[in-house]
Order: structure tokens, then C-alpha cells, then sequence
């Protein structure tokens, strides 16, 4: 009995250490449409924002799918969202290689969702219905990653680990990328593809 007590609190013990919990987040939109980000909240009008971890690993280029021709063929809704929430196209691009490869019916072991990999909270926040629809995927990350920017003071890295591993972690680490394997490889990873779409994509 004494040993199943000891492995439960040593299971319940990695829990914590490897879903760290910070601060909630709260975010409010004005009557001039200026979004704003507080840990403390001031009245009923902000909104609590959900943690996010996706749990991401690398992912290898598929074999059997076509994620080049799939590229091409969302290149204009991508770069026409991009444009709505000002966002670098090229960026958009990058997270969802890394992501999905292109496969707008992508499914992780965490249970994100589509071509920008939504979790059903942030796409539920974000209303959006249809997680494999790739226009409402694509325009709810983006959204997402719109708000983020505007939280981290458009420090890009930054936005990448809060997209994979929720914005609590990133405040809870002082505004530094969380020190999670996962999450610093996911911000290397894109920011590779980033920087080599900014010179291959016109």
C-alpha cells in the first residue's frame, strides 16, 4: 500500500512539473477596438483566456501526401488573411508547415486540429466551427497569433512558444520562452522556415 502511495504522488508530482500553471490571463477589446492583456482583471469585460499546450513533436515530411501542391493551393487565402490581420504571410506559412504540412485534416495526440494545429478551446474562443475547414483554421491562428504579438510586444519568438505552449507559460517564465524541449525546438523550427520563405516566397 505504502509503494502505491509513493508512486501516485511521484505521477501526480510530473503532472505539475510538466504542465507548469502561471497566472491566468485575461484579454478586454475597447470601444476603439484596442485589445488589452491583464493578469488582473478590472471588470466582467475581460475575457479569460484558456491555456493551450498542444504537446508538440517534430513532424516529418510526409510521404504519401502532396503538401507541396497543398502549399500552392492555399497561398492565397493565406497570404489574403495574412493581409486582414497584418500579419508576414511568409510567418503564416511557416507555423503551418511546421504544424500540419499543408494537411487541413491533421490530428495530433492532443487533439489540435487542422492546418494551424487549433486546440477546440483556442478555436472555440476564436469561433471557429469547423476546425478542418482550412479558411476558418487558418483565420482562427491567425487571430490567435494577432493577439499574442500585440501581448509579447510583437517579439515573434516569443508569440511561436506562446501558440505552442500557451501564454501562461510564456508569462509565467518571465516573458522568456518556457525551458520545455518541445517548445524551443517548435520555435526553431519555424523560425527556420520563416526565414527561408522570406527569401524564396515573392
Amino acid at each position: 500500500m505504502r509503494n502505491i502511495k509513493i508512486i501516485l504522488i511521484c505521477f501526480f508530482a510530473s503532472l505539475i512539473i510538466a504542465y507548469p500553471c502561471g497566472a491566468d490571463v485575461y484579454r478586454y477589446i475597447d470601444k476603439h477596438g484596442r485589445v488589452i492583456f491583464t493578469d488582473k482583471p478590472e471588470h466582467k469585460g475581460y475575457k479569460k483566456l484558456v491555456r493551450t499546450w498542444k504537446g508538440w513533436v517534430e513532424q516529418k515530411k510526409p510521404q504519401n501526401f502532396d503538401w507541396v501542391g497543398h502549399q500552392k493551393r492555399y497561398d492565397t487565402t493565406i497570404r489574403s488573411i495574412a493581409k486582414t490581420y497584418k500579419l508576414p504571410y511568409t510567418l503564416l506559412h511557416a507555423i503551418i508547415t511546421v504544424e500540419s504540412w499543408y494537411n487541413p485534416n491533421a490530428i495530433s495526440k492532443a487533439g489540435a486540429v487542422g492546418l494551424m494545429q487549433l486546440m477546440p478551446e483556442t478555436a472555440k474562443r476564436y469561433g471557429v466551427f469547423n476546425l478542418k475547414d482550412a479558411k476558418e483554421n487558418i483565420i482562427g491562428g491567425s487571430r490567435y497569433l494577432s493577439d499574442l504579438l500585440i501581448m509579447f510586444d510583437n517579439d515573434i519568438r516569443l508569440a511561436l512558444a506562446a501558440y505552442n505552449a500557451g501564454e501562461n507559460a510564456v508569462k509565467k517564465y518571465e516573458n522568456k520562452i518556457p525551458p520545455y524541449k518541445e517548445t524551443r525546438g517548435y520555435v526553431k523550427k519555424v523560425m527556420k522556415y520563416y526565414k527561408r520563405y522570406q527569401r524564396t516566397m515573392s
